[in-house]
């Protein structure tokens, strides 16, 4: 196991994400890809990790790209 795995937070995972965004200019679901591969984190194992403010982050990606359904907005009728 990768000593650097052990140590990895929700905290930790989430800066490591926003800093990859930044420093890479890219998405937040390629930022998850990057960091999982780097640290050697299996995609299936970061539910744990990811913060609701991550996890927003990614739906509404998810969203825009059309991976999920858009969420009901308000009618402005």
């Amino acid at each position: 196991m990768n000593e650097d795995k052990q140590f990895l937070t929700k905290a930790r995972f989430a800066k490591l994400i926003e800093d990859t965004v930044l420093s890479h200019k890219s998405s937040y679901i390629d930022a998850i890809i990057h960091v999982c591969e780097t640290y050697d984190v299996e995609i299936e194992e970061i539910r744990k990790f990811i913060s609701p403010v991550i996890k927003d982050k990614v739906e509404a990606e998810a969203m825009k790209l059309n991976f999920l359904p858009r969420s009901n907005a308000l009618p402005l009728d």
